[in-house]
């Protein structure tokens, strides 16, 4: 779907003081990160004049497709199937409009008198790093309001435990491990005491805002579920439109499709950035477990029951895009076969409870998988005219040019109006041929028995070389079959086949639609091999960064940040490769500095890259609350004395940028669940933190026994 940038109101959220725009570390928040504007009424009547003028005018053109244009003989099975391709279109634009009539933000109800309601924050975690688990649950604990925050961990790993006791929050696992995030909800469901429950992917970095923007919707005692946009801090991933920017493939549906819903009450739950009421949860018998999109599901049994949900159109949290081909496809084939099993269990058009708008904005969302079955038959269709000859339109040419090109032409209008700025059309065209394969495949599992298996989308470091990824057979075999297409009209041009074309509309459409359609489906694999998107050998996302330091004693930059270490710019002769340092780093919202050990792992003239080393929870939720915004003052940071370096320090010198001390490290956080118990310094606590794999964790198991 198509659509021009238009530009939105900026965050509404301030820096805090110090500027982390000066530190080269801002919260990565982008232009349109913000509650968007309401639309002006002339806006909103051009848009809407346009979408009514294009479902007429496709209206129009179908009537016309049905009526008189039908062929006869051999050519009708090529008709026939063109135009049901054409009339399923023509459903999609109808629900794309319904669906995005209205996105106006949605209205937080009165407060109701008495006490705001209490919150416990979940945070599910199976297998992922702790460099991405670690910020989530610092910013989790850093958010404004009274909160309690639970890591909920179905990995039953050690380390996960010490650094979310360290933290001050509270560490929850479970002896039976069901039914995957269903079932560690559920679980966690059954402790919980307070009303409602904030809901996180081990990734995802909320804001300090999010709370207070999200609960007051609750003051309405039927509502179930507030969801907010999902958004992504790691802008070179695979489904960024620019590296740096803040489109994504999954804009248009957080930004547009999504508030669109909320006003046919039919905004859904997307697994996290999400607050929901425990009780009506229990009112249903907890997260749905009968399919792999346990969120879609959970909502529709929701809206069954008579709850409502609330969409909040404001990102204030990040998290992991797929980085990689891989991880995307395998998110795609996920989200896809859940919507199949959703759709098996309840489906909308026979479902009790639902209203009419709500079982439209269901079958939207289920429709929405199918698309690629359209994509893939209009990419075949002028590759049957081309080998047979034979035009599936009972009209000339340039007729049927005319006909299809205005309603065409009206279409495109609209749905670019109607995207509000969140599509771009080439990148939209694009990603319909990308996503063919794990749509195509997910779509069949409709029609096979088992629910599949859920697999976590692979997040942080994914590899050990930068291989590329493997291009999907299906965009293989389409690119070959659209190019011999071509080849074999060029020699039928020439006399060398039975078919024969003449340089006349009934060849030049088809030949034009082949070349368009290939060059996407080129463009795709280019971007599928692209060593950008290989397996990402990092645990954590690096930020780049100038904020000041000192290593060693030395006067130093930073270049660049992650919660594994960082690369920095000394003054001086600098430290030796191998050599154990200290890293102080001045943080924009406070004058303490946040002290690190390290160890020089290399150096290219005075860029040293520094690896910290042990299990310094506290310093790193300092640094993961400066990198994305939240400010490090709630955690513990070592009072380093200013001091100016006249000289460059004599070879072999070290100078300490300050004296630690054990309270120093100590987290500044105290949690209303659990008082953590100080563990003993472990006997490898200068060696970086492991990373869990197959070996160690059978280890680390035979150690509890």
């Amino acid at each position: 779907m198509s659509t021009s940038a238009t530009a939105r109101q900026g965050s509404a959220l301030p820096a805090p003081a110090g500027g982390y725009a000066a530190a080269g570390l801002g919260r990565p928040a982008g232009a349109r990160d913000a509650v968007p504007v309401p639309e002006s009424a002339l806006r909103l009547a051009v848009v809407r004049t346009a979408a009514v003028a294009a479902v007429l005018a496709t209206g129009g053109y179908l009537t016309w497709r049905l009526l008189t244009t039908l062929p006869d003989g051999p050519a009708l099975w090529i008709g026939v199937p063109f135009l049901a391709l054409e009339l399923y279109g023509g459903i999609g634009l109808v629900l794309f409009v319904m669906t995005t009539w209205n996105v106006a933000p949605a209205t937080v109800p009165l407060p109701r008198p008495g006490p705001a309601p209490s919150v416990t924050v979940l945070v599910a975690t199976y297998d992922e790093h702790l460099d991405v688990l670690l910020p989530t649950v610092a910013a989790c604990l850093a958010m404004e309001g009274d909160h309690e925050t639970w890591v909920l961990d179905d990995g039953d790993r050690l380390e996960v435990e010490e650094m979310v006791t360290a933290l001050g929050a509270r560490y929850v696992s479970r002896p039976e491990h069901d039914h995957a995030k269903a079932g560690n909800l559920n679980h966690a469901l059954a402790l919980v005491r307070t009303e409602l429950v904030a809901v996180f992917d081990a990734d995802h970095v909320p804001d300090p805002e999010f709370l207070t923007r999200t609960v007051p919707y609750f003051a309405d005692e039927r509502l179930a579920l507030v969801q907010t946009p999902q958004d992504f801090y790691n802008t070179t991933s695979f489904e960024h439109l620019h590296p740096g920017g803040d489109l994504h493939e999954e804009s248009l549906f957080y930004r547009v499709i999504q508030p669109g819903k909320h006003h046919a009450g039919a905004a859904f739950w997307c697994g996290t950035n999400a607050v929901l009421r425990a009780g009506a949860l229990r009112a249903i018998g907890g997260v749905a477990t009968e399919s792999l999109t346990e969120d879609f599901h959970t909502t529709m049994k929701l809206h069954r029951a008579g709850w409502r949900s609330a969409y909040h159109n404001e990102v204030l949290a990040r998290g992991l895009a797929a980085g990689s081909p891989d991880a995307f496809y395998a998110q795609r084939r996920r989200w896809g076969r859940g919507a199949m099993q959703a759709l098996r269990h309840d489906n909308p058009f026979t479902a009790t409870g639902l209203t009419l708008r709500q079982r439209l904005g269901y079958l939207y969302s289920l429709s929405a998988w199918f698309d690629s079955w359209r994509t893939l038959g209009l990419a075949l269709v002028p590759v049957a005219v081309l080998v047979t000859g034979l035009f599936p339109v009972a009209a000339s040419p340039a007729r049927f040019a005319l006909m299809a090109g205005v309603p065409f032409v009206l279409q495109q209008v609209a749905l670019t109006l109607l995207a509000r700025g969140f599509a771009p059309a080439r990148f939209s065209l694009l990603f319909e041929v990308v996503r063919l394969p794990s749509n195509l495949a997910a779509t069949l599992s409709l029609v096979r028995r088992g629910t599949g298996r859920f697999a976590v989308t692979a997040k942080g470091r994914t590899g050990d070389a930068r291989t590329r990824a493997r291009v999907p057979s299906v965009l293989v075999a389409l690119a070959a079959v659209l190019g011999g297409s071509l080849v074999y009209t060029a020699a039928s041009i020439a006399g060398w086949t039975p078919t024969r074309h003449g340089l006349n509309g009934t060849t030049l459409i088809p030949i034009v639609w082949v070349a368009m359609t290939l060059w996407f489906v080129a463009t795709g694999i280019r971007r599928i091999r692209d060593p950008r998107f290989s397996a990402e050998r990092r645990d954590g996302h690096r930020f780049p960064a100038t904020m000041q330091a000192i290593v060693d004693g030395a006067p130093a930059r930073l270049v660049d940040v992650s919660l594994g270490g960082a690369q920095a710019r000394v003054r001086g002769v600098g430290a030796t490769v191998g050599a154990e340092v200290e890293l102080a780093i001045r943080v924009p919202d406070r004058a303490a500095h946040v002290v690190f050990r390290a160890t020089v792992r290399s150096r290219r003239g005075d860029i040293h890259r520094l690896q910290f080393t042990g299990r310094q929870w506290a310093e790193l939720a300092a640094l993961s609350a400066t990198a994305f915004g939240a400010g490090a003052a709630r955690w513990a940071a070592t009072e380093v004395t200013p001091f100016t370096l006249p000289a460059a320090p004599a070879p072999a010198t070290r100078v300490r940028a300050a004296n630690l001390h054990p309270e120093a490290v100590a987290a500044a956080v105290h949690s209303p669940v659990v008082s953590p118990a100080r563990r003993p310094a472990a006997s490898d606590d200068t060696q970086p933190i492991p990373r869990m794999t197959p070996e160690l964790e059978r280890a680390l198991a035979d150690a509890q026994v």
